[in-house]
């Protein structure tokens, strides 16, 4: 999916629920042709090539966070939920999403930990998933992403997360023949427990 048509997806989403708070809550998971974004105050400085004369887009959004990059092979999750069915609390909110990847990796065999000081999650030091969030009258939108099979060549043009001292990594280099298909049910899988929620499959159109 197109990365702005994801955006505005989310924004459309987010804004029918402060209209209409009772809407359900929706999980997107998608993935992106190659794209840098960079969060509301993230710094140029991350950037090693010129926005103005970049082989991909590059957009500057919402979310909290620094520069990252999203291409086929990562799977990005767009949790829109209301966090007054849960916890009015954005620090629990982002150790939840960690707690979903870091069960994810488990199924795998794979340990998952978070790093004190950051966010997001790491295998043996290195990042292998990113997180940055919206929220808006307790209404979440923007929210993970898992490298899982991705070209990794894409980050070596950005200081991922502004974070210079830790390489990123993805699933691939622990499970070769890994792919997102698996991957993504063994995500909506671990939300659901996460969350403790029931998901419902289903197909979002943009004009739906």
């Amino acid at each position: 999916m197109l990365y702005l048509e994801a955006l505005n997806w989310q924004r459309r989403l987010l804004q029918e629920r402060i209209t209409n708070p009772d809407l359900e809550d929706i999980l997107i998971l998608v993935e992106h042709p190659p794209v840098y974004t960079l969060g509301q105050g993230a710094n140029r400085e991350f950037l090693k090539y010129d926005p103005e004369n970049a082989e991909f887009e590059t957009y500057r959004i919402e979310r909290g966070g620094e520069v990252t990059y999203h291409c086929p092979g990562q799977i990005v999750g767009y949790p829109i939920l209301n966090l007054h069915r849960y916890h009015q609390d954005l620090h629990w909110y982002l150790r939840q999403l960690e707690e979903v990847l870091i069960r994810v990796l488990k199924t795998y065999g794979i340990v998952g930990n978070r790093v004190a000081g950051f966010t997001g999650v790491w295998v043996e030091g290195r990042k292998v998933a990113a997180i940055g969030i919206k929220v808006k009258r307790w209404i979440t939108m923007h929210g993970f992403a898992l490298n899982v099979c991705p070209d990794m060549s894409g980050f070596a043009r950005i200081v991922p997360c502004g974070i210079a001292d830790k390489p990123v990594a993805s699933l691939a280099e622990w499970i070769p023949d890994i792919n997102c298909e698996e991957v993504r049910s063994r995500i909506a899988e671990c939300f659901a427990e996460v969350f403790n929620v029931k998901l419902i499959d289903a197909v979002y159109g943009q004009n739906s």
